[in-house]
């Protein structure tokens, strides 16, 4: 009976040390398809004037932080005919993002769909925006340093700034 827990402890131990090792890259090709291009914060950055930005969070995550002139859609709330209307062009350059960039594709797909050609999904989302320094806005338009981590589990993706967590 050692022995079985024994074996059990290290193999626990050495799966534990490698999930700890993942990279942005294999969690985002773990969960995405790759059906939409993504575009780096720094590509954001430079083009950001020409773009327009949506954010696919959750409204409690949108409240806490988000870029500056982001648009609120949501995930589990979005509407594509709210978009449509929105945004008619649909060769407008559109940058759909998320905490990680996973709720984004799906989002991101949902455009395509409906024919807007366009679409970018920010790689690492609002988490590689902030980790990389640059300003999040809260729901009064005032720089923050908090960002909803939508969980425990997706926090460790987040360098920078200050976790909020709410269930």
């Amino acid at each position: 009976m050692k022995k079985a827990y024994a074996l059990f402890t290290v193999l626990f131990v050495i799966v534990q040390f490698i999930s700890a090792q993942e990279s942005l890259d294999d969690v985002l090709k773990r969960y995405n398809n790759n059906d939409i291009p993504y575009i780096s914060v720094e590509e954001l950055v430079a083009q950001k004037a020409t773009i327009t930005l949506l954010d696919v969070r959750e409204f409690k995550e949108y409240n806490v932080s988000h870029l500056k002139g982001a648009i609120y859609v949501g995930y589990d709330d979005f509407q594509l005919e709210k978009i449509t209307t929105q945004i008619p062009t649909r060769n407008k350059t559109i940058v759909v993002y998320c905490s990680l960039g996973i709720r984004s594709e799906v989002i991101a797909n949902k455009l395509k769909k409906a024919g807007y050609t366009n679409v970018r999904n920010l790689y690492g989302g609002i988490f590689e925006w902030k980790n990389k320094d640059f300003d999040v806005y809260n729901s009064e338009e005032k720089k923050t340093d908090s960002i909803h981590t939508y969980s425990k589990t997706w926090s460790k993706w987040l360098n920078k700034g200050t976790k909020v967590y709410s269930e």
